[in-house]
């Protein structure tokens, strides 16, 4: 099974593509991870536009059988909620085009499942992510770290349903 991670934001969108069995005990394996960037001068449609091709092209290359996208934390600023819930849209679309499944999890969730702390910082997921694949920490970017952890949060509960369960469909 393939799952795509998707950390999504306006700006800097981190994903991570990781192989696994769910119903082995063991056994994933990073196959790509990044961050699709946008410049902070272009316009909110210029980033869409530019996420919503990313997701894709990352589609067309790993043919994922899921994608699983962090739950968005609704603070006290509408005007970013707003722009983040743009960036999901752009994000789900480009999913829903290409027929794949979307799921949700929170990031304390998602951080608990790849480090054992939900308030784990990205270096740290870094670190244990670079300890547990074998591959060099500086190989993983910070804006993937959440993304990896996503992904690997939904394999556990896929071989563990007793975990709470799969994550929310989107």
């Amino acid at each position: 099974m393939i799952i795509l991670g998707i950390d999504p934001a306006i700006r800097t969108t981190g994903y991570g593509v990781i192989s696994a069995d769910p119903q082995a005990g063991s056994g994933m394996e990073i196959l790509d991870c990044g961050v699709i960037r946008n410049p902070a001068s272009m316009p909110h449609t210029g980033c869409l536009h530019r996420l919503y091709g990313g997701i894709s092209e990352l589609v067309s290359l790993y043919h994922p059988d899921c994608a699983v996208l962090e739950e968005p934390f609704v603070g006290r600023n509408a005007k970013t909620a707003i722009i983040l819930g743009m960036a999901r849209g752009g994000i789900l679309a480009a999913l829903a085009n290409c027929n794949i499944p979307a799921y949700a999890y929170t990031p304390r969730v998602a951080k608990r499942a790849a480090t054992g702390s939900g308030s784990a910082d990205k270096s740290r997921i870094a670190f244990l992510l670079a300890a547990e694949f074998g591959i060099e920490v500086e190989n993983i970017p910070l804006d993937s770290t959440d993304a990896l952890a996503l992904a690997m949060c939904h394999i556990q509960r896929l071989r563990f349903p007793t975990l709470n369960g799969t994550g929310k469909m989107l």
